[in-house]
């Protein structure tokens, strides 16, 4: 039983003169009233109510229960209400895939520090999926499919998997018109996990799959992007990360025809129960900010 709901049941017995006014008061059962009185008389070590066949009557150990007990739950409700009506505060933890974080999250979460000065966020920038629990980390931008890990998410948008050359390069050898060409080309594969070399297209609504040997293999999308606009070979990148170099023109898209599917940008965090107040403003504010990037729509 919550200690401030046997406060709660005793100041209405005390108001209203009887268990059952007060049960209709409560809305809840007139037994469940007397239990509750019974459990708080036997807590305190006395009788709280002189009982008669009319009604009842606080004893003198009542009276001087029921100054203590407005005094605290008045305390109670400004504490609670105070707290609801304050300015999100607090320590924030954010984490989000290197690049997309270094040229998205940041600007966001700087922005997001502007509008509300009594928060301090800890940007975390990573190429893995950072455990939130085991980490304390309390939003986590993460770019496809969500595996069932119970994590609440928030989708902002979309980006594309989409297949580069640099200009000159495509001068030199040519343009491919479908994917089965690209074993014929120098190709730049960029992955973190070595010896899959392999990139998957979509033509006529089924799946192709393109095997290879490539020329150069990376680790590091900013590496293979150099690569590419520097003619050595064709390369994939997903459309936020290639982004500058597509506006520039230092790099040409191609096979768009053929790109797989739209890859889902998520906001994801443990609960939405109980979420702390800076934790639902950077949601959503950053719903909010996200919506005006043109290049994961």
């Amino acid at each position: 039983m919550d200690r401030l709901d046997e406060l709660q049941v005793f100041l209405a017995i005390l108001e209203t003169g009887s268990m059952a006014a007060a049960a209709h008061k409560l809305r809840r059962s007139a037994s469940s009233v007397t239990r509750t009185l019974a459990t708080l008389e036997e807590r305190v070590g006395t009788r709280l109510f002189e009982r008669s066949t009319r009604r009842l009557t606080a004893t003198s150990e009542g009276l001087s229960l029921a100054d203590g007990a407005r005094r605290l739950l008045a305390d109670y409700d400004t504490a609670i209400r105070e707290h609801g009506s304050t300015a999100p505060r607090g320590l924030l933890r954010v984490t989000a895939p290197m690049v997309f974080g270094r040229r998205h999250v940041a600007p966001v979460v700087t922005r997001f520090l502007m509008r509300y000065p009594d928060i301090q966020v800890d940007l975390v920038l990573a190429d893995r999926n950072v455990d939130l629990i085991d980490n304390g980390i309390d939003v986590a931008l993460r770019i496809g499919a969500l595996d069932s890990s119970g994590l609440v998410a928030r989708q902002l948008g979309t980006v594309h998997m989409v297949t580069l050359a640099s200009p000159a390069y495509l001068a030199r050898r040519g343009e491919p018109q479908a994917p089965a060409e690209l074993v014929h080309h120098e190709l730049i594969l960029g992955t973190a996990v070595r010896g899959l070399a392999e990139w998957r297209y979509r033509v006529d609504e089924r799946e192709q799959v393109v095997r290879f040997t490539p020329r150069l293999q990376m680790n590091d999308v900013e590496g293979v992007l150099h690569a590419a606009r520097e003619g050595f070979g064709i390369a994939r990148a997903l459309s936020y990360q290639a982004a500058p170099d597509l506006e520039t023109g230092s790099l040409t898209r191609i096979l768009t025809a053929c790109e797989p599917g739209p890859i889902p940008v998520q906001l994801v965090f443990p609960s939405a129960r109980h979420m702390a107040r800076r934790v639902r403003a950077f949601v959503d504010f950053a719903i909010e900010e996200f919506a005006r990037l043109p290049m994961i729509h």
